[in-house]
């Protein structure tokens, strides 16, 4: 099985992540994208993970359609 590159991987957990979004899902799009990037070596440690888990714990960001959208979209 062939590995992904690093921009390959994001941009497949972006689009896993993005489908909670569309679905209205916050909080299930934010823990997506950070399995998803533990997933591969070179994101494993992605400062994005821990900023979106905490963002999480704001009661305004937990329910934030297009927050998600915009901190998902912004993941390099």
């Amino acid at each position: 099985m062939e590995t992904l590159t690093r921009d390959e991987h994001i941009a497949w957990c972006k689009k896993r992540a993005l489908e909670y979004v569309d679905n209205g899902e916050v909080i299930n799009a934010i823990t997506s994208i950070a399995s998803d990037l533990r997933k591969h070596p070179e994101t494993k440690n992605h400062p994005g993970i821990q900023l979106g888990i905490m963002m999480l714990m704001l009661p305004s960001k937990s329910s934030d359609l297009e927050w998600a959208r915009k901190f998902i979209d912004g993941f390099r």
